[in-house]
């Protein structure tokens, strides 16, 4: 079993919070309130935080925000990851031309993670905003592991596998059936499902109390949920029309590995098949440019 400690996790429930309303700030009682916390334990966790910086309390209000040592810590996480900077003018343009909602995704070993968001990408990543994590398991994440080693792969494709129990041998054909068809084209397309309903109205319930425990539950069986569904679409008719939940394409930098992904949502009506390739081939060549000025090959606007 994996270690887990409790006191780390309700310092990170708090920074998610905050993260998650960067307009709001929030008191001792209404934390302990939200995060289900002893309210001397959250006091203390409080107290600490704001003492080195990564809280900072209203001398009137007492309320907390979000602190400089945190927008430090950002800001060196930033310097790691300074392709976000060439991505932001390129969504910024697509999210006017195409009016549609985009974000950027990262991967870490058993998380996707919403980075950035550039107008309302879908009403999933909206309800939770900055910071919603989702597990790293097939079929979640399947833009990333169709670009990745066999080996990563097949850990993807064990994940999927445990978290319903055991080896499904359909279920296996399927998900490697999609991974082989999104390497192919060079993007991924997604539908619409119940899963996806069922998690956002979960996650705006959460939002309104805040657990991590509750968060880690309904992306788990969100995951699980849409092994079952028709998910991925595989084979792209130009003239057929689809309910598309999400279009997302790769960016490479210096290996040909994904760091991020750019992700289209917001898809309020069925789109014909030639609709997601021309939205997709926009963000292919945004993509395209990112990586051409991340690596050094293209010289930047501003230059």
């Amino acid at each position: 079993m994996a270690l887990f400690s409790q006191p780390t996790a309700r310092a990170l429930a708090i920074l998610d919070l905050l993260m998650a309303n960067p307009q709001q700030a929030f008191g001792l009682t209404e934390m302990t309130r939200r995060l289900n916390l002893n309210k001397a334990t959250c006091h203390a966790i409080l107290t600490t935080m704001a003492n080195y910086g990564f809280l900072v309390q209203h001398p009137k209000t007492k309320a907390y925000r979000l602190g400089p040592s945190i927008i430090a810590a950002g800001n060196a996480a930033f310097a790691q990851f300074p392709v976000l900077e060439y991505a932001r003018p390129e969504l910024e343009g697509l999210n006017s031309d195409l009016n549609l909602g985009f974000a950027v995704t990262a991967r870490s070993k058993l998380h996707q993670v919403l980075l950035a968001l550039y107008g309302n990408a879908t009403p999933l990543m909206d309800s939770f905003q900055l910071g919603l994590r989702l597990p790293n398991a097939a079929p979640i994440a399947a833009c990333f592991t169709a670009f990745s080693p066999a080996k990563q792969l097949e850990a993807w494709l064990t994940r999927a596998h445990e978290s319903r129990g055991g080896y499904n041998e359909r279920l296996d054909q399927k998900l490697r059936v999609s991974v082989i068809a999104i390497r192919a084209r060079g993007y991924e397309v997604t539908l619409k499902t119940r899963a996806e309903e069922e998690l956002t109205r979960e996650l705006t319930r959460i939002h309104q109390s805040w657990s991590l425990q509750e968060l880690e539950e309904a992306t788990n069986k969100y995951q699980q949920g849409i092994c079952l569904e028709h998910y991925h679409l595989d084979r792209v008719d130009p003239k057929a029309r689809y309910e598309v939940s999400t279009i997302a394409v790769p960016v490479f930098v210096y290996r040909q590995v994904p760091v991020m992904c750019f992700v289209a949502g917001s898809m309020d009506a069925p789109m014909t098949g030639a609709q997601i390739e021309d939205i997709a081939t926009r963000m292919k060549q945004s993509a395209d440019r990112v990586t051409r000025l991340a690596s050094g090959h293209e010289p930047s606007a501003n230059a």
